[in-house]
């Protein structure tokens, strides 16, 4: 079970030093990206191409990555996580623990890669926009809502590439948090992740990163239980789905 916990964490780690990492490489003063005409979409490709390559290193997990993802995946109904790893409590909170723990990680990460380019940052709201979530217009009703049908879109898609024939591994996933970025992560940044957005801002609470301003508790609850409600939901709907029976497959090949 170990290499599976271990797996989910470096995998969350890498996803989220490169996630983060393309927020500050496109945010922070003195950066050779600032003026190159990088704009969202860059930022999107970035984030899709960070969930690619932490779904490769978390293969022995069934790299889940996300705790949403995870708890979506027992409300569908699946048996397994992965090959010898059953959906049991105990392996449950391990992939959670693991997940979080490796967010939290990848985000320390980035900010050392980043750190004298941190250091130069006057705004507190572009220094928090490379770490976790903030929305464009704040509603905690609305914000959730996005967060919801986003997250939902997600997992509903995820769970349908596990029970198509073709087995092209984490690429068509990669694609889907692309399109999700470009379509509807607009107003909240897209969180899609409990681990990808507190684990950051808790990060962002501790690190020493001169004039850094407020980890915005308040908005942080809808990152996490809006992210969550959308990937049950996919599960239940994909459970109840009579031509989709795909309880005994993991999400990624």
């Amino acid at each position: 079970m170990l290499d599976a916990y271990l797996a989910e964490f470096f995998g969350t780690a890498v996803l989220m030093s490169l996630g983060c990492g393309v927020g500050a490489n496109f945010s922070l003063p003195k950066s050779k990206a600032i003026g190159s005409g990088g704009s969202w979409l860059a930022v999107t490709f970035g984030w899709g191409l960070a969930v690619y390559c932490g779904a490769y290193v978390a293969f022995k997990s069934g790299a889940m990555l996300n705790p949403a993802l995870t708890l979506g995946t027992i409300a569908r109904g699946t048996k397994t996580f992965t090959e010898g790893v059953p959906v049991t409590p105990l392996h449950i909170c391990g992939y959670l623990v693991a997940e979080f723990l490796g967010a939290f990680v990848g985000s320390v990460v980035a900010w050392i890669a980043y750190k004298q380019h941190y250091d130069r940052e006057t705004d507190p709201q572009t220094i928090l926009a490379t770490f976790s979530t903030t929305p464009a217009i704040r509603s905690a009703l609305w914000n959730t809502a996005t967060e919801i049908i986003a997250t939902f879109t997600m997992a509903f898609v995820i769970f349908h590439f596990a029970g198509t024939p073709a087995r092209l591994g984490p690429l068509p996933v990669a694609f889907l948090i692309i399109g999700i970025g470009l379509a509807l992560g607009g107003p909240t940044g897209y969180s899609l992740n409990p681990a990808r957005d507190f684990s950051a801002r808790v990060a962002h609470s501790i690190l020493p990163i001169p004039g850094k301003g407020s980890s915005d508790w308040r908005y942080a609850p809808i990152g996490v239980i809006g992210p969550i409600i959308g990937a049950v939901l996919a599960g239940f709907a994909c459970r109840w789905l009579p031509y989709l029976d795909t309880t005994s497959v993991t999400p990624t090949p």
